[in-house]
């Protein structure tokens, strides 16, 4: 079956004989490197009315066309259907509802950005057309039009501020950031959303925004000092706009959905250029992004500030400054092991040091320090970067994370060779990292005679000083956990968590790491070359003076620091029984 071909909005005028072909042509050579339509050029050069334009559109389109001066067609015009801003923004009127979808009078068919938008604001839509000029005056107060519009209420997608199951109000400044219009009028309202996500995230101390589609909207959450929580339920209709914008700031491919990509977004917040790692993940109902919140100040705030005690801090100063061999940091996912490395890294970042990292991704840029992204996809791996690097003469090196053999062989070979080696293992306490490298398949006398020391952490939130009080009765379970008795309870220094504005009704307001150290010896050695158990190691390591992770915690619980709860959701001494708890 043939394909019906449009008519040319000229043809259509001359076949109404609206205009003559002659003036036809000489519309279209005036209209040439304008960037102006032929229908403008002709109302332009008066050679028909704009209402003529604007049936010829309908009729190339297929539209209905309104003549607003007419009362039958003005009477059609439901004002209190659309805000008056949108309206007047967009030079559009509506029309009331067909068949559940809204229908809006328009001037300009082939504005498709603008009839993307609409559609993205409005939900579906039909249209009719009318010239510019008659909706223009209609909105201006002519044609029946004298009653002002209906203002706009509170959509999300010029405000954040709608119904959230928690707030962040009471601590979030609302100012907008200088480099940042949000609210241009230039500006999809897609991008105003996407900006005030970002600005009110980054201002309420989050450190990742998480965009979850779900079957009936999409759930934004923030994190903030380890914490989730449900920031807003966005709409459904927003979830493909909104993913789109965030993949393209992220600069990944916004066609490919099947599988996961990795992306970054720089942003300026209060004039500091703030760093955004993203991630998309393909789910049920779409795509879950994350975007993870790189300050730069998170790894300048000085290994003081990370939550050393005293003793800890000096055995750590005096570990980086040695000439050679591998430390270890251990801990899961988001236990601040990156942060503690950098803080390190800054520490001994002079012009008479050479320092190259290899990383997967870079998360912070630091000048004069020699950082190499990680790229599986072309065959730059761990291995090959650290291979390379042994050539380039540096003092210190750091590999992200040892996660196979081959890396942890030639982080070996780094250390042996007279280089100072930092680096990351996922285990669950620092006895471990032995045990997990010989498991690797590296032989025990390399990890013996290697690895200087491994120290595990933990992030545990810290209390507000704003509200924090002396808890009178706290849970003899929980101070079972931590090891903690009735007797400190009666000191009066165990503190609870109330809630204020200041903390935003949690209690809690920033994050410090609870840490154990352990330094390798002649005995820990020994038994790493014997192939010992964990239990081994760690009896070993606590006669040597290493303090556990549940008693480091305990000191900042006894400074009131933090609590026992929050020190037992990380850590808790072996083999307590909720029988044997104290009170």
């Amino acid at each position: 079956m043939a394909r019906k071909v449009r008519l040319k909005l000229g043809e259509i005028l001359v076949s109404w004989k609206a205009v003559d072909e002659q003036q036809v042509q000489a519309a279209l050579s005036a209209a040439k490197g304008t960037g102006k339509r032929i229908g403008e050029v002709l109302v332009e050069k008066g050679a028909c009315k704009a209402e003529d334009v604007a049936k010829a559109l309908g009729t190339q389109f297929g539209m209905e066309f309104l003549n607003l001066e007419r009362a039958e067609d003005s009477n059609r015009v439901d004002r209190g259907l659309i805000p008056e801003d949108i309206a007047r923004k967009h030079c559009i009127l509506a029309l009331g509802k067909v068949n559940g979808r809204l229908k809006l009078l328009i001037h300009d068919p082939m504005d498709l950005e603008m009839l993307d938008m609409l559609r993205f604001r409005l939900g579906d839509l039909e249209t009719a057309i009318a010239s510019r000029r008659q909706i223009q005056e209609f909105l201006d107060g002519g044609a029946g039009g004298k009653d002002p519009l209906k203002k706009e209420q509170s959509l999300v997608t010029d405000s954040v501020d709608v119904t959230v199951d928690r707030s962040v109000d009471s601590t979030v400044d609302r100012s907008v950031d200088k480099s940042v219009d949000l609210d241009s009028a230039s500006e999809a309202p897609i991008i105003r959303l996407v900006n005030r996500i970002i600005i009110e995230a980054v201002k309420g101390r989050a450190s990742d925004i998480h965009v979850e589609p779900m079957k009936d909207g999409v759930i934004l959450r923030y994190r903030v000092d380890g914490a989730c929580f449900v920031r807003d339920k966005l709409p459904k209709r927003m979830q493909g706009a909104l993913l789109a914008r965030l993949k393209l700031m992220a600069g990944v491919n916004i066609a490919e959905r099947r599988v996961p990509q990795d992306g970054r977004i720089k942003f300026t917040v209060d004039g500091t250029a703030i760093d955004f790692r993203v991630s998309s993940c393909p789910i049920v109902h779409g795509e879950s992004i994350v975007l993870r919140i790189l300050r730069p100040d998170s790894v300048r705030i000085g290994l003081v500030n990370l939550g050393f005690e005293q003793d800890n801090l000096d055995i750590f100063n005096r570990i980086i400054r040695r000439p050679t061999g591998i430390f270890l940091v251990t801990g899961p996912t988001g236990s601040g092991k990156t942060t503690t490395l950098y803080s390190a890294l800054d520490t001994l970042n002079r012009p008479d040091r050479k320092i190259i990292t290899a990383e997967d991704p870079v998360e912070y840029n630091f000048k004069g320090i020699n950082q190499v992204q990680v790229r599986e996809a072309i065959g730059l791996s761990f291995s090959k970067i650290l291979k390379s690097m042994l050539r380039m003469a540096p003092n210190i090196i750091l590999v992200g994370e040892i996660r196979d053999r081959e890396v942890a062989d030639v982080a070996i070979q780094a250390a042996l060779t007279g280089h100072l080696v930092f680096s990351t293992l996922h285990t669950n306490d620092a006895p471990s990292a032995i045990t997990r490298l010989i498991d690797m398949g590296v032989k025990p006398f390399l990890v013996a005679s290697s690895i200087q020391a491994v120290m595990a952490q933990r992030l545990t939130r810290v209390l507000c000083d704003k509200c924090k009080v002396v808890d009178p009765n706290p849970d003899p379970k929980t101070l079972g956990l931590v090891g903690l008795e009735a007797a400190d309870v009666a000191k009066g220094c165990i503190m609870k968590a109330v809630g204020c504005p200041h903390c935003d009704k949690s209690g809690y307001r920033g994050r410090k790491a609870i840490f154990e150290m352990m330094i390798m010896n002649t005995e820990l050695r020994d038994l790493a070359f014997q192939r010992a158990p964990v239990s081994r190691l760690r009896q070993a390591a606590i006669r040597s003076g290493m303090r556990s992770l549940v008693a480091d915690g305990r000191i900042k619980i006894m400074k009131g620091v933090t609590t026992p709860e929050e020190i037992a959701s990380y850590a808790q001494i072996e083999g307590f029984k909720p029988s044997e708890a104290r009170g």
